[in-house]
């Protein structure tokens, strides 16, 4: 049960911070949003 938890509290900060809802933005709205969230991703996995 603790690691089903554990992964539920990450697997939802991960899903929370890519989550765009891609169907209210456009193609190049969208992609400059995801790659933002990517870079930020990167950023935090790197410190």
């Amino acid at each position: 049960m603790g690691s089903l938890q554990k992964f539920s509290t990450i697997h939802t900060s991960v899903y929370n911070h890519f989550n765009q809802e891609r169907h209210l933005y456009s193609r190049n709205n969208f992609k400059i949003n995801r790659n933002t969230a990517l870079n930020e991703w990167r950023q935090i996995c790197a410190a």
